[in-house]
């Protein structure tokens, strides 16, 4: 059986299809590429481009690495610094303590100064005190001495007295 609607297909000219005419014109175009070097064009621009990539990548990595190293670098320097804090917290409570301590004895040796001087005056007070008692007790011991003495013993007595006193010295 016979297709009735089968179409003939249109001619250049009659005499050249299309597709072998497209086809023509694309072998004559990719002819002229080849020709005039346009595959190591795009190539070379291309490797240029891929070159500049990995130059890209490269600074990147160098970037990375630097910046690892200066993490690293600040990592180490905060825990140096930690370690200098405590130290020098460390060091400060020692001298507070210390402070502390020499303040403790340093009051005590003023309280024991204090003290002493206090029980000195003291002693000293009560030694005046005694002083002046017995500087009391011998001036009434002499003036009640010298009255009964002026009362008991006449002139005549007191020659006798002189006399005897004198004796004894003199032997």
């Amino acid at each position: 059986m016979v297709d009735l609607h089968e179409v003939a297909e249109p001619l250049l000219f009659g005499l050249i299809p299309p597709v072998t005419i497209v086809s023509a014109s694309m072998a004559v175009l990719i002819g002229i590429m080849l020709w005039k070097k346009v595959p190591a064009m795009v190539t070379g621009m291309l490797d240029k481009q891929i070159g500049a990539i990995r130059e890209q990548l490269e600074e990147a990595r160098q970037l990375r690495a630097e910046a690892e190293r200066l993490r690293a670098d600040y990592a180490a320097r905060i825990a140096g610094a930690e370690k200098d804090a405590e130290a020098m917290l460390d060091h400060a409570r020692v001298e507070a303590e210390a402070i502390v301590a020499r303040a403790a004895k340093d009051t005590a040796d003023v309280i024991g100064r204090r003290e002493k001087m206090a029980s000195d005056k003291i002693a000293a007070a009560e030694h005046a005190a005694v002083d002046e008692l017995r500087a009391r007790a011998v001036n009434a011991a002499a003036g009640a001495a010298s009255q009964l003495i002026a009362s008991r013993l006449s002139t005549e007595a007191d020659h006798a007295l002189v006399s005897r006193a004198i004796g004894s010295l003199a032997n």
